[in-house]
């Protein structure tokens, strides 16, 4: 297999896997928490002990794969890397880690709990503090999916630059994010609450992280 087949079959596998996994994060945030405000207690119990278990298993694989071909594909582009890529990795790669690290192992506290309860159990106390967990990491991977999107396609189509030659907006536009990481783990949800909040949080953190490479 030559090289041109081979890039191309990595990209195929990282936008198909992509697809799975933010297709999966847009619905947990627009649609399944949303009924979850309104559905009755036993059709919570019932939704997070047989559908929430199966929506986060191609959730967490899809992430992984994502990752992986991203890693891949940035292997063996390294010579090119822009500084575009360098935004868009790096949120992506905030975005693997939240899942991993925050969003199912609380997640899993969750659905095991009302898998007890389903079976006649009384429910996981923990579960209340791991709740509010998972679903600040899952908003901020909501706000990092606008900004990560754009710099994942402007890297080939709409290039600011270099590394080399956006430097400094490099360290602005990567401090801003880890800050708001560090909110992912410490902080509060503040407009991450509402759905019309997370999705204007996201586009105005892209105009600003655009705004960041173009001006500085």
């Amino acid at each position: 297999m030559d090289a041109a087949a081979l890039d191309y079959l990595v990209r195929f596998g990282h936008v198909l896997f992509g697809i799975t996994w933010i297709g999966l994060l847009y619905y947990f945030n627009f649609v399944q928490t949303e009924y979850f405000k309104e559905a009755e207690a036993s059709a919570r119990v019932d939704a997070f002990s047989k559908l929430a278990p199966r929506a986060l298993w191609w959730f967490r694989w899809g992430a992984m794969f994502t990752f992986i071909t991203g890693v891949i594909l940035l292997g063996y582009r390294h010579s090119g890397l822009t500084a575009d890529i360098v935004l868009g990795a790096t949120m992506g790669t905030l975005m693997f880690l939240n899942v991993w690290l925050i969003i199912w192992p609380n997640q899993k506290i969750i659905v095991e709990s009302n898998q007890g309860v389903a079976a006649g159990g009384e429910p996981d106390p923990s579960a209340a503090a791991a709740a509010p967990k998972a679903a600040l990491a899952s908003r901020t991977n909501t706000l990092f999916s606008v900004p990560m999107l754009y710099f994942m396609g402007s890297s080939a189509h709409l290039s600011s630059g270099s590394i080399a030659m956006n430097a400094n907006a490099l360290i602005v536009g990567l401090v801003i994010i880890a800050l708001l990481e560090a909110n992912a783990l410490f902080g509060k949800q503040g407009p991450l609450t509402t759905i019309r909040g997370v999705i204007v949080s996201g586009f105005a953190l892209t105009v600003i992280l655009v705004g960041i490479l173009r001006l500085i």
